[in-house]
């Protein structure tokens, strides 16, 4: 006979405060230093609530520590005994979820645990709270533990005469560096400077101390715009520890967003992690944020003030959503407007401002063509020319050509320059960007990366007369180069000192790769890599006949002394460009050094200059 099953049993969830206590300290919040954050809150929330209850109510807020005790006192909404038990024995539970919730989008706090808080220095917390809805009902004491125990009791009408509510904490053994007066002082007008209401502070001296500086330095009033800009620097030399290159106002009514951004003086990694300012209604939230500004803005930090930004259940950062995403694209463009305005009416402030910071601003350009105009006249690149902005260098050169690597340009830069061939280094960050973007915003102009054939038609060519009766050195460097993909041409360029240039470009250097990688795989992967071989153009050896030595190795009638020195050539160049080597290429190296180190050392061919002849 089967007998029924039995009802599930109800049962509720038993809490361990002290294991709730420890989850907190060392795993939401990042210091204890937020129980004075908290305090603060569920006291501006209480008087918040209040005056929606009764717009007449007193809004003050005062804060004690003497060393042996941090007391909070206000005089908010207050509690009755059954909201005592309600809110404030039950985890998780909020008075801003309930009736007292008439104004709900003016409350800071919004977990319900910011009390619990408290008990990460805390062994002991005392409320002593008054109801101002329920004026009638006596006060009500709540005595809680760190053990989790708590006991409530109603006390009578001289313990509180008028509604509000008090807050004792007796700290906890160990906890005294953050209980101490002054250290209390420091973090409460830390966090709470800008709180719309008066919050004072009571030390063991007993002399009452203002915390809150309301209005913000960036909506005070000022004689001049002069003064503004010097109370601006003030403030963020006390808040980041820098005097700013500039300022820039962030008002955003629409995004409920208002602050100001300190330009760094001093150039910083775009890879840096920012340490913005953010408060919530005018608490603070965060001095950390770092998701508040597009990447491009990392040469400014940002202080503001929010009502519409949600934080993350620790309140010590911004919940990453559509509404932050909109607020960041918005300040992202305040910041580009800020540099319009400057390029169109204070070109002094701007061309300090890019001296600093000109990497900044080409992230930026990269994704607005418009601004990238703009700054065309004062953005500064490495060029043929020397360092100079792109919008004066293609006044010369319409027809540009850029490297990808700064060893490229450097390589090539001084050849070019003495010949008129137009070369910007695009191998500094967003550099190559900007090149390509330059058609877009000049008429005329054309953009295309440099290769060995652009250079050496720009260099002047050798008398046929010369070159002919050179023919036969020429086929001996060809024949010795050919195994490793390079051509030679015999050219006459400046400067006189560089006997060879090696040049390529990223087709030669890709089919170069592939060779090397099919040499050493296996049948299969060479069988693939080797399908895979196209008509890319070869890399090239240019000998300047202008150089003496290249004039004497032309001249040596020793086939394979000509050969050894033409590999020594090509080592050199090749290592000037600081391409990297090969096996095949190392090993060039070391037979041309060790053959002219033989020859050296038991000489059996002359040679002299041909051009000697008519000396």
């Amino acid at each position: 006979m089967r007998t029924a099953p039995a009802e599930p049993s109800v049962n509720t969830f038993q809490v361990d405060l002290r294991g709730l206590v420890d989850l907190l300290s060392h795993h939401l919040y990042s210091s204890p230093r937020v129980y004075v954050r908290e305090l603060l809150q569920n006291a501006v929330d209480a008087v918040t609530a209040r005056l929606a209850h009764d717009p007449s109510a007193p809004a003050g807020i005062r804060l004690t520590a003497t060393g042996d005790a941090v007391v909070m006192e206000d005089s908010g909404i207050g509690l009755t005994a059954e909201e005592v038990h309600t809110l404030l024995a039950t985890i998780g539970r909020s008075s801003k979820r309930d009736a007292l919730d008439s104004a709900r989008q003016e409350f800071l706090g919004q977990f319900g645990i910011g009390l619990l808080a408290c008990f990460v220095v805390a062994r002991q917390i005392r409320v002593v709270s008054r109801s101002a809805r329920k004026p009638g009902e006596p006060p009500v004491e709540w005595l809680a533990a760190d053990d989790g125990s708590y006991t409530v009791r109603t006390l009578p009408d001289e313990a509180r005469p008028e509604p509000g509510t008090t807050v004792r904490l007796e700290p906890r053994p160990g906890a005294e560096e953050w209980t101490d007066p002054q250290r209390v002082a420091e973090l409460a007008r830390d966090f709470g400077s800008l709180l719309p209401y008066e919050v004072t502070f009571t030390g063991p001296d007993t002399t009452d101390r203002p915390l809150t500086e309301r209005p913000a330095v960036w909506d005070r009033p000022h004689p001049t715009p002069t003064a503004r800009r010097v109370a601006l620097a003030a403030h963020c030399a006390r808040v980041f520890g820098f005097t700013p290159l500039d300022s820039i106002d962030l008002d955003l009514p629409v995004a409920g967003v208002r602050g100001v951004a300190y330009v760094l003086p001093s150039a910083t990694s775009p890879a840096g992690r920012a340490a913005h300012r953010v408060y919530l209604k005018g608490m603070l939230l965060t001095d950390r944020a770092d998701n508040l500004l597009p990447d491009w803005a990392f040469f400014v930090r940002v202080v503001l003030d929010t009502d519409t930004l949600r934080p993350t259940a620790s309140r010590e950062n911004l919940y990453d959503d559509e509404t932050l995403a909109a607020v960041r694209d918005a300040l992202g463009g305040r910041v580009r407007q800020w540099l319009t305005e400057l390029a169109a009416g204070d070109p002094d402030r701007l061309a300090a401002f890019l001296s600093v910071h000109h990497l900044g601003v080409k992230s930026m350009a990269r994704h607005d063509a418009e601004l990238f105009r703009l700054m065309l006249p004062w953005l500064p690149f490495e060029t043929s020319d020397g360092q100079v902005t792109l919008d004066e260098f293609v006044r010369s050169h319409p027809q540009v050509h850029f490297t990808r690597t700064v060893e490229e340009f450097r390589q090539v830069s001084p050849i070019a320059a003495a010949h008129g061939l137009g070369i910007v280094n695009g191998g500094y960050t967003y550099d190559t960007d900007l090149i390509a973007l330059l058609p877009q915003v000049r008429e005329g102009v054309t953009v295309s990366e440099l290769d060995a054939g652009a250079v050496t038609a720009h260099l002047d060519p050798v008398d046929p007369r010369q070159e002919l009766a050179l023919s036969g050195f020429l086929a001996t460097a060809r024949a010795r180069l050919d195994p490793l993909g390079c051509d030679v041409a015999l050219r006459a360029y400046q400067p006189v000192t560089v006997p060879a240039l090696y040049l390529d470009d990223r087709e030669a250097r890709h089919e170069r790769d592939r060779a090397a990688a099919e040499e050493g795989a296996d049948p299969l992967w060479s069988d693939i890599l080797g399908a895979l071989r196209g008509a890319a153009p070869r890399a090239r050896l240019v000998l300047n006949h202008n150089n003496p030595l290249v004039r004497r190795i032309a001249a040596i009638t020793d086939a394979d002394l000509t050969g050894t020195a033409v590999e020594s050539l090509y080592g050199q160049a090749l290592l000037m460009a600081q391409r990297p080597l090969r096996p095949a290429d190392t090993s060039l190296l070391n037979r041309a050094f060790l053959g002219l180190l033989e020859w050296a050392t038991h000489p059996t061919t002359t040679a002299r200059d041909p051009q000697e002849n008519d000396q």
